[in-house]
């Protein structure tokens, strides 16, 4: 049985850990870099670094910070924002990062992902999914959440699985920051419709809602921000309380 991954998640904006609920509201968390190396040392699986404003700014994911970064941790290391050509990846995964996360660019080009997975190989490619409930119907958006499409979030889950995706990274835009638990329902369709990894996000307020994602949403790993970023869990702890539910996780030392 492959283990449950706990994932520490930074937002940056110009260059320090942010953090909002429903993708606005946003206040600073720390250093990126102090941050990371706490992590790391923890217990963290991996770490997620997100250049949030990269894609509406229009411009690249801040390279030297990522730099920064993975020279202080052990784990592996996801970064993503503003990533929209394999020259991006390339550069980033020459300055530390071991996968990238992309999010509006495959939706604006589905052939990046294809392009990606063949150049880098699909366990270096993660699809992030933002998706929030319009009308009963899980709908993704792009650009940091502000911009509506027309996709469904399971159809564009196939479709990334489809292209090569080796990940899926959602975040339901309705649970985000609340803390009142992730999107288990659609995590669990979501995970009964693609045979690849999905990373659930939004909505972690306590140690149970991280069992209720890994046994009622089926997710292979929880990714959250705030709770750890103002110590309200020790990843120490949740670890435990997950082994005590029976489910797997990497011990930590």
């Amino acid at each position: 049985m492959l283990t449950k991954r706990i994932i520490p998640c930074l937002d940056i904006k110009n260059g320090r850990t942010v953090k909002g609920v429903n993708f606005v509201d946003l206040r600073d968390a720390g250093d990126p870099v102090e941050l990371a190396k706490i992590y790391s040392d923890e217990g963290a699986d991996e770490l997620v670094f997100l250049d949030i404003s990269a894609t509406e700014e229009r411009r690249r994911t801040l390279v030297d910070l990522v730099r920064k970064v993975a020279s202080t941790i052990n784990i592996p290391f996801t970064v993503g924002g503003g990533i929209s050509a394999v020259s991006d990846v390339e550069v980033l995964l020459q300055n530390g990062a071991d996968k990238v996360s992309i999010n509006s660019s495959a939706v604006k080009n589905p052939q990046l992902i294809n392009d990606l997975a063949q150049k880098f190989g699909s366990q270096c490619v993660v699809v992030a999914i933002d998706a929030k409930q319009i009308d009963g119907q899980w709908i993704v958006h792009l650009v940091g959440g502000k911009v509506p499409t027309e996709l469904n979030l399971f159809d564009w889950a196939q479709e990334v699985e489809q292209r090569g995706a080796g990940e899926i990274l959602f975040t339901s835009m309705d649970n985000d920051g609340t803390k009142n638990g992730f999107a288990n329902e659609a995590l669990a369709k979501l995970s009964s419709l693609v045979n690849i990894p999905i990373i659930a996000s939004g909505g972690a307020g306590n140690i149970q809602h991280f069992v209720d994602s890994f046994a009622k949403g089926k997710a292979d790993a929880a990714l959250a921000a705030s709770v750890f970023h103002f110590k309200e869990i020790e990843i120490k702890t949740l670890k435990n309380e997950l082994k005590k539910n029976n489910i797997e996780v990497r011990s930590v030392k």
